[in-house]
C-alpha cells in the first residue's frame, strides 16, 4: 500500500527551527529551514545528518518549500544552501522572496557583528542563497517535475505567507506553515479550497488558546499603553520588522488621531519605509479595506509614528516604542528593555509568542531578575503585559481549518507537547480522525489507501435518483456495470454496457441439489433429459432444442446440468433480461422436479 512518511527536524513537539521532511510517492520534500531563536550552538539549526550521512543533499531532496519570512521559518536557508550545499529548486511567494533577505542581513549583523561569532553565513551567502528561488503565485500550479506538483494558498499571518499543497500521482499533502483565520486590519484570513488531502500538516502554536473577540483585545491594548504614558511611564512593544508591527503601528495611529494625543510614538530607523514600500509593492495581500484605500490615503503613511534614535532612550518623558525584534532575545528591543525594566513606571507588551530561552520566554514567565552572558543582572521592575496580537490561528481556527480542508489525517507540528496532546484528543473525538504529534527525529508512516476514480453515466445516476428520492441524506448504492475504454472507468448501465461490447446479457440462477432417478445413460445426461421431457410436455408452443453438449435452448434460456456425482448434480438457469418471466418459470418447473 503507498505510504507518506513525515520526519520533523525541527518543530516537533516544539515552536521553532521548522524544518519537516516529507516523503510522498518516492519524493523527498523539505517544509520550511528555520532557525531556532532560543539556541546560540549547533542546535540553532536544523540536523540535516537525518536526511542523509553521505553525499549532498540535493541528491536527496527534491525540493523546498518556504512557507513564509519569519526567521523560525527560513532562518537556515543560507547555511542549508551555501554550507551544507543544497543545490536544488527553493519554493516561496514573491513577497516572501522580497523580504527573507533583508530580515536574514538583520540577524546576522546582530548575530556576527555584535557577538563575533564564527561558523555563522555571510551577506554573500545570502544573497547566493536567494538567486536559488523559484517565486510562486498564489493558486498557481508548478510543476516541480513529472510527477510532483505544488499549489500555495493564502495563509494571512504574515505579508506573503502561503499554505501549500503537495501533490504526488493520487497522493497528496496540506502543509500551512503558519496561518491565521481570522483576518486583521492588515491582512486577511487564510483560504484553501476543498481539496481533501491525504494528510493536513497543520501548526498548533495556540493548540489549547480560544482568542477572545479582537475588539475587546484592541480596547485592552490602547487602555493599558494610554494609562502607562498618564503615568509618565514609557512603554516598550518588542515586534518582528514586519507583520504584527504594521497591525499595531495602525490601531495606535488612529488611536492618537482620535484622541489628539501628543506623546511620541517610535519605530525602528528603516523600517517602517521598507515596510511601507513592500505593502505598496505587494498591495493585493493585503486586506479588502487597505486595498480600497490605498489610492486616497496609504494606510502606512503614519503622522504620529516617527523614525527611532538609539538617543532617545535616555530621554525623560513619556514615549511609545516598537522595537525589534519580538522576542528580546538581541537587538534594539533588547537594549530598551535592559534601561526601562528597573522602572516600575514602564511597561512592555509582548504581543506575540515567545520561545523558551528567550529573555520575552523568561519575562513572561515571571522572571523578576534577567543574567546575561556577560555577567549583567537586570532587575524587572517594569509591568509586564502579554496580549496575544500572534496571528497564529487558535484552537477555533485550527479545527475550522480541518472541517474546511477535510483531510484523511491530521499531523501536529510547531506547538508545545501538552497542548498538542489536548488538541489531538480534541480533533479525534470531533473528526474521527488519525492525529499524530511525532517529535523531532521521529517518524510517522500513513498508509493511503489507492483510489480509482470511475465516471458514472448520467442515465444510471438519474434512475436510482427515481429509485430512492433526491433528498436522501444517506449514502447511495448504484448497481451498474463497470467498464473501462479510452483508459477511463465508467459505471453504466448494464443494458448499455452489453450494447458497447456487442453481447446479450444473462441472468443466471441455479436450484439446490437434485436428485433424479433413471437407469440410462450418464448421471447428467439422464437428468438433462428428464429435464428436456418435462419442458417439451409444459411447453408445447415453445422450439425445445437438446443441444451437442448436453444443454437445453428455449428462446433466450439456457438450462445446464452440471455432473458432480451419480447423485447430485446443480441445475443452471440463465436469461437475458428481455426473457426473464420465462426464466423465472422455467425455474419453478425445475425446482419442482427435486
Amino acid at each position: 500500500m503507498p505510504e507518506i512518511k513525515v520526519t520533523p527536524l525541527g518543530a516537533g513537539q516544539d515552536v521553532g527551527r521548522s524544518c519537516i521532511l516529507l516523503t510522498i510517492g518516492g519524493k523527498n520534500i523539505m517544509l520550511d529551514c528555520g532557525m531556532h531563536m532560543g539556541y546560540n550552538d549547533e542546535r540553532r539549526f536544523p540536523d540535516f545528518s537525518f536526511i542523509t550521512q553521505e553525499g549532498g543533499l540535493t541528491d536527496h531532496l527534491d525540493c523546498l518549500i518556504i512557507s513564509h519570512f519569519h526567521l523560525d521559518h527560513c532562518g537556515a536557508l543560507p547555511y542549508m544552501t551555501e554550507m551544507v550545499g543544497y543545490n536544488g529548486p527553493i519554493y516561496m511567494t514573491h513577497p516572501t522572496k522580497a523580504i527573507c533577505p533583508i530580515l536574514l542581513e538583520d540577524y546576522r549583523k546582530i548575530t556576527v557583528d555584535r557577538k563575533g561569532e564564527t561558523n555563522f553565513f555571510t551577506s554573500a551567502m545570502i544573497k547566493d542563497c536567494m538567486k536559488k528561488v523559484i517565486a510562486v503565485n498564489l493558486h498557481q500550479t508548478v510543476q516541480v517535475d513529472e510527477e510532483l506538483e505544488i499549489k500555495a494558498y493564502y495563509a494571512g499571518h504574515v505579508l506573503g505567507a502561503a499554505m501549500f499543497h503537495i501533490k504526488v500521482g493520487d497522493q497528496s499533502v496540506v502543509y500551512t506553515g503558519d496561518y491565521n483565520m481570522t483576518p486583521d486590519r492588515h491582512l486577511g484570513a487564510a483560504w484553501i479550497d476543498r481539496c481533501r488531502p491525504d494528510l493536513l500538516i497543520t501548526e498548533s502554536t495556540y493548540a489549547t488558546t480560544i482568542r477572545d473577540s479582537k475588539r475587546c483585545r484592541e480596547r485592552d491594548f490602547l487602555t493599558k499603553v494610554h494609562d502607562c504614558i498618564e503615568k509618565g511611564g514609557k512603554v516598550l512593544i518588542p515586534v518582528f520588522a514586519l507583520g504584527r508591527a504594521q497591525e499595531l503601528c495602525i490601531l495606535l495611529e488612529t488611536y492618537w488621531e482620535r484622541m489628539n494625543l501628543k506623546v511620541p510614538i517610535y519605530f525602528a530607523v528603516g523600517l517602517t519605509e521598507k515596510a511601507t514600500n513592500y505593502y505598496k509593492m505587494f498591495i493585493t495581500w493585503t486586506n479588502q479595506k487597505i486595498r480600497k484605500t490605498f489610492v486616497q490615503r496609504n494606510m502606512f503613511d503614519f503622522k504620529h509614528i516617527k523614525p527611532f534614535d538609539r538617543a532617545y532612550i535616555d530621554n525623560p518623558g513619556p514615549m511609545v516604542v516598537f522595537a525589534t525584534p519580538g522576542m528580546l532575545h538581541a537587538g534594539l528591543s533588547l537594549q530598551i528593555f535592559k534601561k526601562w525594566a528597573p522602572s516600575e513606571n514602564n511597561m512592555v507588551i509582548m504581543p506575540g509568542y515567545c520561545v523558551a530561552g528567550t529573555i520575552g520566554h523568561k519575562v513572561l514567565g515571571g522572571a523578576r531578575k534577567i543574567e546575561f552572558e556577560n555577567r549583567q543582572v537586570v532587575e524587572v521592575k517594569m509591568s509586564v503585559q502579554y496580549m496575544s496580537f500572534s496571528a497564529h490561528a487558535d484552537a477555533k481556527g485550527i479545527m475550522q481549518l480541518i472541517s474546511h480542508c477535510e483531510p484523511k489525517n491530521v499531523l501536529l507540528v510547531h506547538g508545545e507537547m501538552t497542548k498538542m496532546e489536548f488538541l489531538k484528543k480534541k480533533i479525534s473525538q470531533e473528526f474521527g480522525l488519525e492525529c499524530y504529534m511525532p517529535a523531532n527525529g521521529e517518524s510517522v508512516t500513513i498508509n493511503t489507501p489507492v483510489n480509482i476514480p470511475v465516471d458514472v453515466s448520467l442515465s444510471l445516476l438519474k434512475k436510482e435518483l427515481v429509485k430512492t428520492g433526491s433528498d436522501s441524506k444517506y449514502p447511495k448504492l448504484l448497481h451498474g456495470a463497470l467498464m473501462m475504454y479510452d483508459n477511463t472507468l465508467w459505471l453504466l448501465e448494464p443494458e448499455r454496457a452489453m450494447a458497447e461490447v456487442g453481447i446479450t446479457g444473462h441472468q443466471i440462477r441455479f436450484t439446490s441439489t437434485v436428485r433424479l432417478e433413471d437407469p440410462t445413460g450418464s448421471p447428467a445426461a439422464r437428468t438433462a433429459d428428464t429435464i428436456y421431457q418435462k419442458m417439451k410436455s409444459k411447453l408445447k408452443d415453445r422450439n425445445i432444442q437438446m443441444l451437442a453438449d448436453g444443454s437445453i435452448s428455449i428462446a433466450s434460456v439456457l438450462i445446464k446440468v452440471d455432473n458432480i456425482d451419480d447423485e447430485v448434480k446443480h441445475v443452471y438457469v440463465s436469461w437475458a433480461y428481455q426473457d426473464e418471466e420465462l426464466g423465472s418459470y422455467l425455474l419453478s418447473i425445475v425446482q419442482d422436479m427435486q
